[in-house]
């Protein structure tokens, strides 16, 4: 049994954890930290937990995570995670940042769409990005790990195994995603007030979002070559789920039926990675509360195009749900372990 900690936990995303963890049979949370509600049960912030986790938040104390913690999880805004894992570093602690502070290798590419500064460089190149299904050899071997953003999660997992395959080509990528409020986070805004978010669709952050030069990064490691996909970004009004809808030029003609099949073959032994059949599409209700990531395939004859669509809950594979995935991998066990939940349907 592994003790763990939450550094920032009472927002959206610490919540999964914690009830991820309450069941997990190889890792016992034992601290959650948080300098607002210091000294508060947290089943008093959140009645949700009374009765299932009673534990006392605390503030942060560097010695006191190094006594007795092994994996510590930063559920924290950009900016703080790329602080305190240094002061971790020549411990054995296992370290998941599930913000934007280790994702992109490039410090001026951080100061440039985060607008504050980077980590050093010694933690990005030490920091090892935890997209589960792509890059497992190397998860298991990490002590410092970046768990990836939710859009890039959803694009990502559609996306290259085309690029791989080389049936798209790698200019004119679209990405129209889209996501339910929780994506936000907890602190309330004008954009996720319910009445501005109620019966309403809203296109936001155009061309700025912070999620685009992760995409691009991937994408680029994984083809071999410079890609600069359009990522748009929608806020729908609902409090979970991300879809991606994706268009890629066909370098050939493909039937959907023989793609699906590659896409099968691609994933077949990633337990949370389904491809759907012919004429079948993701929807978030197909993956609400769950890991999995749906993927739908439909070839375009008309504008030589390939259409692929992914669903994801963001509080899960986009967040806790991949986090606990990626340290299942990290210690050699079952990848399943706190994830093997049904979806909530309806």
């Amino acid at each position: 049994m592994k003790n763990a900690a939450i550094v920032g936990g009472t927002g959206y995303g610490a919540l999964e954890l914690i009830r991820l963890l309450h069941t997990h049979t190889e890792i016992k949370l034992v601290k959650v930290i948080s300098h607002s509600q210091d000294g508060m049960a947290i089943s008093s912030v959140y009645p949700h937990l009374k009765s299932m986790e009673d534990i006392a938040l605390e503030i942060l104390e560097i010695p006191a995570l190094l006594q007795g913690i092994d994996i510590i999880f930063f559920a924290t805004p950009a900016g703080i995670a790329k602080n305190i894992i240094p002061e971790l570093a020549d411990s054995e602690i296992q370290c998941i940042d599930l913000s934007g502070d280790l994702r992109l290798s490039s410090q001026e590419q951080y100061k440039a769409w985060y607008k504050a500064e980077a980590a050093n460089e010694g933690l990005l190149d030490t920091a090892v990005y935890g997209l589960s299904e792509i890059n497992r050899s190397q998860i298991k071997e990490a002590k410092i790990l970046s768990n990836p953003g939710c859009f890039p999660t959803a694009a990502l997992l559609g996306l290259i195994p085309a690029l791989q395959h080389e049936h798209i080509h790698t200019e004119g990528i679209i990405i129209d995603g889209k996501t339910g409020v929780s994506g936000a986070g907890k602190t309330p805004s004008v954009r996720t007030h319910f009445p501005e978010t109620n019966d309403n669709l809203t296109p936001y952050k155009i061309g700025e979002h912070q999620h685009i030069p992760e995409i691009d990064q991937y994408l680029s490691e994984h083809s071999n070559v410079a890609v600069h996909a359009t990522l748009t970004t929608h806020l729908v009004p609902m409090t979970r789920g991300i879809v991606c809808t994706m268009y890629g030029r066909l370098t050939d003609q493909q039937a959907t039926e023989r793609l699906i099949e590659e896409y099968q073959h691609f994933y077949e032994k990633d337990r949370f990675v389904r491809v759907l059949n012919e004429r079948e599409f993701p929807s978030t209700k197909g993956v609400y509360g769950s890991n999995f990531c749906d993927i739908g395939l439909h070839v375009d004859t008309r504008t030589n195009q390939l259409i692929i669509i992914s669903a994801i809950d963001n509080l899960m594979k986009g967040a806790a749900g991949q986090a606990i995935q990626n340290v299942n991998i990290m210690n050699g066990w079952d990848e399943r372990k706190g994830l093997n939940h049904i979806p909530m349907y309806p």
